[in-house]
């Protein structure tokens, strides 16, 4: 079972990511052969890649077969050390389109907006970019322990043999920074809040690195091996209000929502030194199901 190519084709500047809703009326199948047919985007036509998914329980109900086994919407807030929170934003389906131009992003996303009328509703709608080609706007190398293009599938796509194989989990917050008082940190704090060196993001050795770090929040390991996403974040906004949307994907949600506790200190009281600069906005968990399963619910040719 392939996954859906978008999610490897790293490099693309521009990015549109859209929520939606289904429509009063409107079946879950309605909602996935409508998302099933946008077929020339699927298939990296008209300069643009596209990417989907559902509502792990909207897919589930529809295509039990090819649903991962532990996809879950995220229903709840994660709470964590002090009554921390972040927020549970699900809805129905998200859609992703990404390309080499703005113009190109646009065109397409209102493609999609047109060939779900009637069906789906738009609930949220972000605009992103690269910044500085691989940083984000905390200004530090962002996926630094992203797997290669070799390995990537191993990590964000449900392996051959187990339930939903060819699919992958997908985390999608909105998170908003604080940049003015992340910039007066100056360098030395930043690195002590990150866990890395800005310049050429090397991992501070464990005698410095602080338990509130991010990268020591974020790095899961079971039984000594560790448990990697695949991230694919962007920065969005403008100059008055902005930060990063984040976007990971794994074969599985478990490792995904774990890394949102420790980093909220749900575990172990212990908060991730970023959320006091960064402010999660939104949280969803969609199943983007594999070509193999997407196809199914595609028009048939000639239709």
């Amino acid at each position: 079972m392939s996954s859906q190519p978008g999610i490897y084709a790293l490099g693309t500047p521009e990015h549109c990511y859209l929520e939606l809703d289904l429509e009063p009326g409107r079946t879950a199948e309605d909602l996935v052969r409508g998302v099933a047919g946008l077929t020339g985007p699927l298939s990296s036509t008209g300069g643009v890649n596209l990417v989907v998914g559902f509502r792990p329980e909207l897919w589930a109900s529809v295509a039990p077969a090819d649903s991962p086994a532990d996809a879950a919407g995220f229903a709840e807030d994660v709470v964590g050390a002090g009554r921390y929170r972040m927020p549970a934003t699900q809805h129905d389906a998200w859609v992703w389109v990404a390309g080499g131009n703005r113009t190109a992003v646009f065109d397409n996303a209102r493609a999609v907006l047109a060939a779900l009328s009637g069906t789906a509703a738009v609930a949220t709608e972000v605009t992103g970019w690269l910044y500085r080609h691989d940083r984000d706007l905390t200004g530090f190398v962002d996926g630094t322990e992203n797997p290669s293009l070799l390995t990537a599938a191993r990590v964000a796509a449900v392996p051959d043999g187990a339930p939903g194989a060819g699919a992958s989990i997908v985390l999608y917050q909105v998170w908003r920074h604080d940049s003015a008082t992340w910039e007066s940190l100056g360098t030395y704090g930043q690195e002590m809040n990150m866990g890395r060196t800005k310049p050429d993001s090397v991992e501070l050795p464990a005698d410095v690195m602080l338990p509130s770090a991010h990268v020591a929040r974020t790095t899961l390991e079971v039984d000594g091996e560790e448990k990697q996403v695949f991230r694919r974040n962007v920065a969005y906004g403008g100059v008055t209000d902005h930060g990063t949307a984040f976007v990971g994907f794994a074969q599985d949600r478990w490792r995904l929502h774990e890394m949102l506790r420790r980093m909220a200190g749900a575990t172990d009281g212990i908060r991730d030194g970023l959320t006091s600069y960064l402010t999660p906005l939104s949280g969803a968990y969609y199943t983007c199901p594999s070509v193999d399963a997407l196809a199914r619910f595609a028009p048939q040719e000639g239709d």
